[in-house]
């Protein structure tokens, strides 16, 4: 029996329709991620990181702690005192600490060793609030900012190096928590969103270079500035995982798994995000 016309007319205006539908959200789709991306680019211009790096600096060169000590005497890795390029190159292995280190980690062991915090002290208050400042954060967005333009190179040659990013990176495909979650659910796909926010595929080279790099970051959103380790024990909060540790061997082996995936590309942070 033939398709009478008005029934093949009808079938042609729904295709017709379906087409238009799925161009008109993949055009959505494209329109906002350009938007966000020239918004992101007009406030960088006056990125207020900028105030965070300023404060950091200060902390960097003011004795402090019961032994009146300046970090210029700490060593990032490259030296003591010396900034420049250090970022690039973490996290490592430190002989003087016998473990592998991120920034953070590594300021803490220099505000104890150096400075004579206790590490509850040197530990308290990592990220900062609406009522405080976190001094971290702020030496934090002050180093980093001093590798812009460095390319990432994470040796990873170290046998504990090496032993932190298979860890690292089997953390990153674990799945558990209420949700059955893994970092991978999230960023081991091209192509996927939350709201408006790009997920960036994290296995692929391309994608660990884009985002690792521009991390630390001031988040609009909250008025703060945020570091990778901030970054991490959200992610965690969000899986609904237990509360990730502040400079924890766990955090540090998936920072040591990002970082290393991202060698290559030039560091340009403190960034900004939404």
């Amino acid at each position: 029996m033939s398709k009478s016309p008005l029934r093949v007319r009808a079938r042609g205006i729904l295709l017709s329709a379906a087409t238009a539908l799925a161009v008109g959200a993949a055009f959505a789709q494209t329109s906002a991620v350009d938007e966000i991306a020239k918004y992101r680019s007009a406030l960088q211009e006056g990125n207020p990181a900028e105030l965070w790096e300023a404060r950091g600096e200060g902390l960097w060169k003011t004795p402090r702690g019961p032994n009146k000590v300046t970090f210029e005497k700490c060593d990032l890795g490259l030296g003591p005192g010396v900034v420049k390029g250090a970022y690039a190159q973490l996290p490592r292995y430190f002989a003087d600490a016998d473990r592998v280190m991120d920034l953070e980690t590594r300021l803490v062991w220099c505000m104890v060793k150096l400075q004579g915090f206790t590490e509850a002290d040197a530990k308290k208050n990592p990220f900062g609030g609406p009522n405080r400042k976190s001094d971290i954060e702020a030496l934090v967005a002050f180093i980093t900012s001093e590798s812009r333009g460095v390319k990432m190179n994470v040796a990873g040659t170290h046998p504990k190096e090496d032993e932190a990013y298979r860890i690292g990176e089997k953390m990153f495909f674990f799945r558990g928590g209420p949700h059955d979650f893994a970092c991978a659910t999230c960023h081991a796909e091209d192509s996927k969103r939350i709201r408006l926010q790009d997920l960036p595929n994290l296995v692929k080279q391309a994608g660990a270079q884009k985002a690792y790099t521009t991390w630390p970051a001031y988040r609009v959103s909250q008025g703060e500035l945020r570091s990778f380790q901030w970054r991490l024990y959200d992610c965690f909060r969000q899986q609904r995982f237990p509360e990730l540790e502040f400079t924890s061997d766990a955090s540090i082996a998936l920072t040591m798994f990002l970082a290393k995936n991202a060698n290559g590309a030039a560091f340009d942070a403190p960034a900004i995000k939404r």
